[in-house]
């Protein structure tokens, strides 16, 4: 599938208009639209422009997320805080509680934030990019709607469920580990389907407990269906450790729910009992550690830099090239794409010109188009 270029600047305006359009004020919208962004400037494509549209256009118009954001305090302490967002924006909401992490981690070393009642919140490494850029270590997960199946299992019972971990360094980018506790996420396999990739082998189970192949518009169907699930990082059975994927899973999936007595699991799958689409109910947590509450920023970010240099510069394997660590690849990613813009599918170039048109933002004209 064909894509071309969208400059950055013409992206930001158009998505953050676009949200506008839809009800969101503006700042909000440009959070959301920063968010979004992030992901395609890192080379993630499944969580950017990709998303924009079905994922957060459609929810609000459908009325399972509201595009003002209630962000209330349920319980403060100095150095924790349990938030109920209201099915509001997720990215506003990861935003707001972040900040408020990290303001807390600043006056008392350490921080933490448990949500309630959100929606999905974008890349979790922005979040913790938002703690390193401020001299922290951020952690941060969400739970999802049910699409993953446990160890010996074969049904969607918990969430792609990512957690992240940011600490800052003395290089360009920091460390930012960002990814989900299962093979793959829905997002990918949407993904997959748009751009008419095949599924990868052993990231997705059947209820005959078979590896699913093939076309991944299919295989995407089977999960929403419940005859399919996606399998936790180790794949299918325990042989290649399938259940420490499963492990860290529920990990996220209990900081999640517990800590603020939120929806989990089956709960999550936006509908009620008689099949009718509601909001997700969404948890998430946000953890800021000030570095200068120990040894210091400077020592923090020199002595991360000389762990990650002396792994790279380790012996690599017969025929590789170089070794990576965590954020490197998303940093030279965005060296290359600061100036090219962000490439947009055919299928997302369209969805981009329907937004466009059911909002009046005729100023736009994009290059696909002419």
């Amino acid at each position: 599938m064909a894509k071309m270029n969208l400059d950055w600047q013409t992206a930001q305006s158009f998505i953050t208009d676009a949200f506008v359009g839809a009800g969101v004020p503006r700042k909000d919208a440009e959070i959301c639209t920063d968010v979004l962004l992030e992901s395609d400037r890192r080379g993630i494509e499944s969580h950017g422009c990709n998303r924009f549209k079905p994922i957060y256009i459609d929810r609000i118009k459908a009325g399972i997320q509201q595009p003002i954001t209630n962000f209330e305090i349920v319980k403060e302490t100095p150095t924790t805080a349990v938030i109920d967002g209201h099915h509001g924006m997720g990215q506003v909401i990861g935003y707001r509680a972040m900040k408020m992490a990290i303001e807390k981690a600043k006056q008392y070393g350490m921080g933490m934030v448990a949500v309630r009642n959100s929606c999905h919140y974008g890349i979790a490494g922005y979040y913790a990019t938002m703690a390193t850029e401020a001299g922290c270590i951020g952690m941060t997960g969400t739970n999802a709607r049910p699409s993953v199946a446990p160890t010996f299992g074969v049904e969607g019972m918990f969430g792609t469920n990512p957690y992240t971990v940011g600490i800052p360094t003395d290089e360009d980018f920091d460390f930012i580990f960002d990814c989900a506790t299962s093979i793959t996420q829905n997002g990918k396999v949407e993904y997959y389907e748009r751009i008419g990739e095949e599924v990868h082998p052993g990231t997705i189970i059947d209820s005959d407990g078979n590896a699913v192949e093939g076309d991944a518009g299919v295989a995407l169907k089977k999960i929403r269906n419940g005859t399919a699930a996606l399998t936790t990082l180790g794949g299918i059975g325990e042989a290649l450790g399938g259940y420490k994927g499963y492990g860290f899973a529920l990990v996220v999936e209990m900081l999640s729910a517990v800590l603020q007595d939120g929806m989990y699991g089956k709960d999550l799958d936006g509908k009620d009992a008689e099949g009718n689409i509601r909001p997700y109910h969404l948890g998430h947590f946000f953890i800021a550690i000030d570095t200068e509450h120990f040894m210091g920023e400077e020592v923090c970010r020199r002595k991360a830099g000389d762990i990650l240099r002396a792994i790279r510069a380790s012996k690599k394997a017969p025929g590789a090239e170089r070794i990576y660590t965590a954020g490197e690849k998303e940093y030279e990613i965005w060296q290359a794409r600061k100036e090219t813009g962000v490439p947009i599918n055919e299928s997302v170039q369209a969805e981009m010109c329907r937004v466009r048109d059911e909002y009046g933002l005729t100023q736009y004209t994009f290059p696909w188009e002419k």
